[in-house]
């Protein structure tokens, strides 16, 4: 069946996959079995900085055995709505797997992992244990009627190449606003996301917005522009904070 067209001009179909993407913790992993089947398997989700999927992998497994055949991969991410659960908006993502190699890209996986799956930790050093990231070409996004679109993989990344600052400013400021600004971390998940009470800490920040977490829950807060430096960044948080104590008065 062909993708419905987009019926609401205020519906961006693309920033609908990045946030489910960026909101999933887990996902549906299908790779090729060595007959050429078809093999899905549930795994453990986080992201880049440049929104790729994240995956930690045991090399014993069978969809990593499948992987090292042939690296194309469907990832299937769903927004999470118990007991009326074909009502939310889900993605299946097209793209290539590969193992990360680069010890600085390494550091920052396991990073940005362990921070959204503590549970992690205790084998994320096994010599069997490797990071994997999706180059995602397209994704098929079904969010009910009128609103099943095709988006090719350019649409779906979050350009980095000019934002060195925020990468390497990324893991200072993660801590500090947990550290020093929970309680503006608290009113950004209850004002501008609209949640309820929690212990939200944030667990990720990229150039267009940052990633809040709940126990397991996670929930993606946008930017309202994209920011390139580290004073942006602070700025952008600010002006985020003041957003939100105005809306809880």
């Amino acid at each position: 069946m062909s993708p419905i067209p987009q019926q609401n001009s205020d519906f961006d179909a693309a920033r609908t996959v990045k946030r489910l993407v960026r909101e999933s913790q887990t996902g549906a992993l299908a790779t090729l079995d060595e007959d050429g089947g078809p093999y899905a398997s549930l795994v453990q989700l986080a992201t880049l900085p440049d929104g790729a999927p994240l995956l930690l992998l045991s090399g014993l497994a069978r969809h990593t055995c499948n992987l090292s055949r042939d690296a194309r991969v469907s990832l299937l991410v769903d927004e999470r709505r118990h007991g009326d659960e074909l009502q939310g908006a889900r993605a299946g993502l097209r793209g290539r797997i590969a193992r990360l190699s680069d010890d600085a890209a390494i550091a920052t996986a396991r990073r940005r992992f362990l921070a959204r799956h503590p549970d992690a930790a205790g084998f994320a050093g096994f010599s069997d244990f490797a990071f994997y990231r999706i180059e995602i070409d397209s994704a098929h996004l079904v969010a009910g009627f009128g609103r099943i679109v095709d988006i090719e993989g350019d649409a779906l990344r979050t350009p980095t190449g000019d934002a060195g600052e925020v990468l390497a400013a990324e893991e200072g400021a993660v801590a500090h606003m947990n550290a020093d600004h929970g309680d503006a971390v608290q009113l950004y998940a209850m004002h501008l996301l609209g949640t309820g009470p929690g212990h939200w800490q944030m667990v990720g920040l990229d150039p267009e917005g940052c990633d809040l977490m709940d126990g397991i829950g996670v929930r993606r807060l946008d930017f309202d522009r994209r920011v390139t430096t580290a004073r942006d960044m602070r700025a952008v948080l600010v002006e985020l904070a003041n957003q939100a104590r105005a809306a809880a008065v």
